[in-house]
């Protein structure tokens, strides 16, 4: 059979149409085209593909098995490696990981394997209504700490083996950045309740509105009787830039931005938790994060939403196809600019204060790549004399985010590096006995997959650990 060169197409709405609307973009694969995607697979002996996944999924196994029409076998082999294989198929940058390994993609396009992983876990969701069989129980308590990925990831490998786990989350909802930082037109809150259920169905509890560091300590949860604990907590802590007017009215971190929308519903007519209606946005930042504020901005009703970055679009470190999709919906890219100050104005009937200043502009300068910095990335230099002003409204920093302070300053000997992330050992152990960490909360802000793999490295010590015990 002579070899497809190209990946199937993913089918997706319009560009015209979703650029007003919260519904998922991408569409998915029928069953006929994940068939045909998964027989241009070489099944390879050394499996490359899977060397690229952090979790280690057996990708070859599951792709033989959809040639095979038996879907539901493929999903029972994603899940021996993954405990959010629906989650995973719409958000993994599959293209830096397993599928820039894949075999075919040295001569032609790889495997659409994030998209076939998509199509698997879907089908199981739409199909099978019996959740999973609990295991027995081994006798052990372990407490988790937050409901993103990793926090999940390092629950359900616990869970499977028969260990009674609690995740405490912060919010009041399950799943951490899932659900607060990703939205709803890339991952729908639904798919992340459903993988949220099939967790409590292993017997895994989730409890809410509860702050580590202030409802509960550490300290509490050992004493409550939990053998280990594994913090999962993410890099909630939004990063700023430190130019004048960041603290205007209509300046938002990204992280507020998107929470707003994604998670307390700003979208609604009449918000309990509003956004400032705008016309022109200014997203400053070229990772995945401004993707989303700068696409969401766009579905809010904004006229019209620039993406500010001091690099080139070869630098841009956001997902091609998220970029593409931008680009697509209108968004314009400003490229090889930086802020350098927020302009506003103040309201002369209000006592003089820094907060009653409202957004009117962002100041920028041109840039240009100088010498590689020490990530071998060319620096960006300011080009004197090419200030401008940019007339926007409403202004969103996305310059990525650092791990929340609070639960190392309220944690005996948690040792943590400079850019405070907790520091830990290859298999997740921190500096405090019977406390393993893993996720952004350890590296900061990263993929949702590289969270995942390591909170699945974490379960696996801390499950040696106890059954060791006996």
């Amino acid at each position: 059979m002579a070899i497809i060169p190209k990946k199937h197409e993913m089918p997706a709405q319009p560009p015209v149409v979703r650029a007003r609307n919260f519904r998922e973009v991408a569409l998915g694969y029928d069953e006929e085209t994940a068939v045909a995607e998964a027989e241009r697979c070489l099944h390879c002996k050394n499996q490359p593909c899977v060397s690229g996944c952090p979790v280690n999924i057996a990708i070859p196994d599951f792709i033989r098995l959809i040639t095979e029409h038996n879907y539901e076998g493929a999903y029972q082999v994603i899940t021996q490696s993954s405990s959010l294989p629906a989650v995973c198929g719409r958000v993994c940058p599959q293209e830096s990981q397993c599928e820039s390994k894949c075999t075919l993609g040295i001569r032609f396009e790889p495997v659409a394997i994030g998209r076939l992983e998509r199509f698997v876990a879907d089908r199981h969701n739409s199909t099978v209504t019996e959740p999973p069989a609990k295991p027995a129980p081994n006798g052990h308590r372990v407490a988790v700490i937050g409901s993103g990925p990793s926090g999940l990831t390092c629950a359900g490998d616990l869970a499977k083996q028969g260990f009674a786990v609690t995740v405490y989350e912060a919010l009041h909802t399950a799943g951490g950045v899932l659900v607060y930082g990703i939205p709803e037109f890339r991952l729908p809150k639904t798919i992340v309740a459903h993988e949220v259920e099939t967790l409590i169905s292993l017997g895994v509890q989730i409890e809410t509105n509860i702050i580590i560091g202030k409802t509960l300590t550490v300290d509490e949860l050992f004493e409550m009787g939990y053998e280990a604990v594994f913090i999962g907590s993410g890099a909630g802590l939004p990063n700023f830039m430190g130019i004048p007017g960041e603290s205007y009215k209509g300046v938002y971190s990204a992280n507020e931005y998107l929470t707003r929308s994604n998670l307390m519903r700003a979208y609604l007519d009449d918000p309990v938790t509003p956004i400032m209606k705008h016309g022109k946005v200014a997203v400053v930042g070229g990772g995945n994060v401004a993707m989303d504020a700068a696409r969401t901005a766009l579905r809010l009703g904004a006229e019209h939403v620039y993406i500010v970055y001091r690099r080139s679009m070869d630098e841009l470190p956001a997902r091609r196809e998220e970029v593409e999709h931008a680009q697509e919906e209108g968004i314009e890219f400003m490229l090889l600019t930086n802020p350098t100050e927020v302009l506003g104005y103040r309201n002369p009937d209000v006592p003089r204060d820094e907060r009653n200043g409202f957004v009117t502009g962002l100041r920028c300068i041109r840039m240009e790549l100088g010498e590689p910095d020490e990530k071998g990335r060319r620096r960006p230099v300011p080009v004197a004399g090419s200030e401008f002003d940019l007339p926007v409204d409403t202004v969103v920093i996305a310059i990525g985010t650092s791990p929340n302070p609070l639960i190392k300053s309220t944690t005996e000997g948690l040792e943590v590096n400079r850019r405070g992330g907790i520091v830990v050992t290859e298999e997740g152990l921190t500096s405090r006995a019977g406390v393993y960490a893993g996720g952004d909360a350890v590296t900061g802000a990263a993929t949702v997959i590289s969270a995942m793999g390591a909170g699945k490295t974490a379960a696996k010590a801390i499950a040696a650990a106890l059954l060791q015990k006996g």
